[in-house]
């Protein structure tokens, strides 16, 4: 379900003395006691609303009312969050040009779309010696890439791996 804070005061669970009692438009300091109190005789809850306030602000409600309103905007803020993904392009360093452009034209269709783009080259047996033929690589795709893309991360060698991340120019 949805990470909700149920770690709210409510009704007893409330140990200062004094709060801030909203009531509409209202606010008024008051004894917690005397709150208690009011909040029994409408057969509501005292929902601490605000812990850090000074007096903590509180207010009279359903609490299970509250909790589904809480749910509903977390509801609302994650489906208004965008998740961003990184799609990967590999490449290989003996790639021709001719492949190098059709991996560019796929890799322009991400950025399009707003994605991270993640350039991967594995070095295979003896292509190992020749790291400088990946570095060679990445200058070609890049120069495909230049209207489009901005590099996030430059090359970078891991193991028998060298990565790249590009990103869409805003």
């Amino acid at each position: 379900m949805w990470n909700i804070n149920k770690n709210v005061n409510i009704n007893e669970g409330i140990r200062e003395r004094e709060i801030r009692l909203l009531d509409g438009k209202d606010s008024t300091i008051i004894n917690t006691k005397e709150a208690l109190v009011l909040a029994d005789e409408k057969n509501m809850d005292l929902v601490m609303v605000s812990p850090t306030a000074t007096p903590p602000v509180c207010r009279i409600m359903d609490y299970n009312k509250f909790l589904y309103e809480q749910s509903k905007k977390q509801k609302e803020a994650k489906k208004n969050q965008k998740t961003l993904e990184i799609k990967e392009v590999r490449l290989s360093a003996t790639i021709e040009d001719h492949d190098i452009e059709i991996k560019a034209k796929n890799a322009k269709k991400f950025l399009a779309n707003g994605d991270k783009v993640k350039v991967a080259i594995r070095f295979r047996g003896r292509q190992n010696n020749y790291r400088n033929l990946g570095n060679k690589v990445f200058d070609q795709f890049l120069s495909k890439m230049e209207d489009l893309a901005v590099v996030e991360k430059s090359a970078q060698l891991e193991g028998r791996n060298m990565f790249m991340v590009l990103g869409p120019k805003k």
